[in-house]
């Protein structure tokens, strides 16, 4: 495990001990639960980028027809 120090403002710094009071977590949990939900979304745009350098219509079209061509639920209607 890594130490690291890590400046914030200090109004910062108060909402994060509000929301931990209020979770029952300690800050260091806090933190590193936004780093990785950060990380995770910017790791999950890029693997889509890349994925979608891999498609092709064709691909596209051969995908799609698989899917039945009914309607959709009322629940599901725009």
């Amino acid at each position: 495990m890594s130490t690291l120090s890590l400046r914030l403002p200090d109004s910062l710094h108060k909402e994060i001990r509000n929301l931990v009071k209020k979770e029952g977590i300690s800050i260091n949990q806090f933190i590193s639960s936004a780093v990785a939900e950060k990380m995770s979304a910017l790791l999950t745009e890029q693997y889509l980028v890349d994925r979608s350098k891999k498609g092709t219509k064709q691909g596209f079209f051969k995908a799609m027809s698989k899917v039945p061509s009914i309607e959709p639920e009322n629940i599901d209607k725009i």
